[in-house]
């Protein structure tokens, strides 16, 4: 064979393996030549170095990719690649991973809580100085894990309000505004700088959501008399689906850049933690169909693995058939390979209505979470993984043109 494929644990997606990959062909060449019996992602390095390049000249500020979206090593080095330098970690294994693979790089603990261990362990033994917090005891528990020093950044996470994005995360961290002026005074008396981030939702397609954060953000300095180090507007910032055209990245990087020069006049340093817009189209997943029944496909991939998404979030996906079709398109769910009824995905999906048992279907915007996300339930716990050439299946605004090395 011409490419290579291997196969991992998709349980463990933080791999230790960091040889460099070789040149995989297209998908549709991998297919003729393997016709692989697993799904097997379809990593694209090349697109994600060209949204790590487009994002960067959008956004006013140090972009920090979120590890946690896709740890996957080929991932990671082509965001390098793409002029990523700092890194949004949120365990010990994503900072283990992050200092073996580029030990020059700059991790910020964004994890609002954190085990004991971990504060420890990232400040003594990695050098992590930027700590997010979002009550009184978790800034205990930073202050007593530091060994006395004061050369901490603190960042208070502070609930904003629930917006229109496809995953809401206002429920589980976040201050209110009165315990984070509280949290944000504690913080400047014991920590050499100190700043404010949130969380606007993921998948946020409107821009005046992070504008309406930031000035919530000022108003909870104003108030606590602090005058911020750090601003971290989180991430959020979307990809094109099916049903859903964003904005152009510019135009999230130009507002942010305003509601920042009017809500923070004296300026701040500026950060953001993209995952998904980084990521999304630099991976799909080929499966093939196992059934036809009744506008549903019984397919070897589901919620259990790859396609979680398109569960109970009911994200649809951009598809195609591998195989050239004449007929006309149709709506198809999906049903994943488990036992579990749960195990659905109702789309639609459109496919060639001719699509039968044996065909493959590619699934594209998967790089985001498709592989952190799989699990060994049901004993479905094997996937194969190649590098291609070919372009993402759905494009997003504004990356497309980005300029990369050759």
């Amino acid at each position: 064979m011409s490419f290579k494929s291997r196969f991992r644990a998709p349980v463990s997606p933080l791999r230790r393996s960091f040889d460099q990959p070789s040149h995989r062909p297209t998908v549709a060449a991998m297919l003729r030549r393997d016709q692989p019996a697993e799904p097997v992602h379809c990593l694209r390095p090349q697109v994600v170095e060209r949204a790590a390049v487009a994002f960067r000249a959008a956004f006013p500020g140090e972009t920090m990719y979120a590890v946690k979206c896709n740890p996957e090593p080929a991932v990671l080095r082509a965001l390098w690649k793409g002029g990523i330098r700092a890194f949004d970690v949120a365990s010990m294994g994503e900072i283990r991973l992050i200092r073996t693979m580029f030990p020059q790089a700059a991790m910020h603990f964004m994890h609002p809580v954190k085990p004991r261990a971990a504060i420890r362990a990232a400040y003594q033994e990695f050098g992590i100085r930027t700590f997010a917090l979002d009550h009184p005891d978790e800034l205990a528990k930073i202050r007593e894990e530091r060994g006395g020093a004061g050369d901490l950044t603190l960042v208070v996470r502070i609930a904003v309000p629930k917006g229109g994005a496809a995953y809401d995360l206002s429920g589980k961290f976040g201050a209110a505004f009165r315990p984070a002026v509280d949290l944000l005074v504690a913080a400047r008396a014991v920590a050499a700088r100190v700043g404010v981030t949130f969380h606007v939702g993921s998948q946020c397609l409107d821009p005046q959501a992070y504008v309406r954060a930031i000035e919530l953000a000022s108003k909870v300095a104003l108030r606590a008399g602090v005058r911020l180090d750090v601003l971290d507007v989180g991430g959020g910032f979307p990809v094109a689906y099916p049903d859903q055209v964003p904005p152009p990245v510019d135009v999230f990087g130009r507002t942010i850049g305003e509601a920042v020069a009017r809500w923070f006049p004296d300026g701040v340093e500026l950060h953001a933690e993209p995952g998904r817009a980084l990521v999304a189209g630099g991976a799909s997943v080929v499966v093939q169909v196992d059934l036809v029944r009744d506008g549903m496909l019984f397919v070897n991939d589901g919620i259990y693995g790859a396609l979680s998404d398109a569960g109970v979030p009911a994200f649809r996906f951009p598809v195609r058939l591998m195989r050239a079709s004449e007929a006309a398109p149709a709506p198809f769910g999906l049903f994943g390979p488990t036992c579990d009824s749960a195990d659905r995905m109702n789309g639609p999906f459109w496919l060639p209505a001719d699509v039968r048992e044996g065909d493959y279907v590619e699934i594209g915007q998967l790089g985001a979470y498709g592989g952190a996300l799989r699990t060994a339930f049901n004993g479905f716990d094997r996937a194969r993984m190649v590098e291609v050439r070919d372009p993402p299946l759905l494009e997003t605004p504004g990356y497309a043109d980005a300029a990369v090395a050759a």
